[in-house]
């Protein structure tokens, strides 16, 4: 399966996704319930579960704008372990969304 979204915008002045995974990556200890975050236009969203184990669910969802023909969407779900897994994890989305700043 392939699908795609254009044009997502997921760097916005709170620090975006990557200080959603800096703080997920913070807390490796653990939380309850479910925590999200998604871009401004709700293209992309991404929540996450913490298990027992230490390890970190991320539901990665992508779906159109609203004003797009088909109304569908899709996601994957990966895990990772807590702390280590996590904070490298948001390092890299930090450094992929500064370079296609650039």
């Amino acid at each position: 399966m392939t699908a795609r979204v254009d044009d997502v915008v997921a760097w916005v002045g709170d620090g975006g996704l990557p200080a959603f995974l800096d703080g997920l990556a913070a807390d490796y200890r653990g939380w309850d319930g479910e925590r999200s975050w998604q871009t401004l236009d709700r293209d992309l969203t991404v929540s996450a579960v913490f298990r027992s184990g230490g390890h970190v669910g991320l539901t990665w969802a992508v779906q159109p704008w609203r004003q797009a023909a088909g109304d569908w969407s899709a996601s994957v779900t990966t895990w990772l372990e807590a702390g280590e897994q996590m904070a490298s994890l948001a390092a890299d989305v930090r450094a992929f969304l500064t370079e296609e700043r650039q």
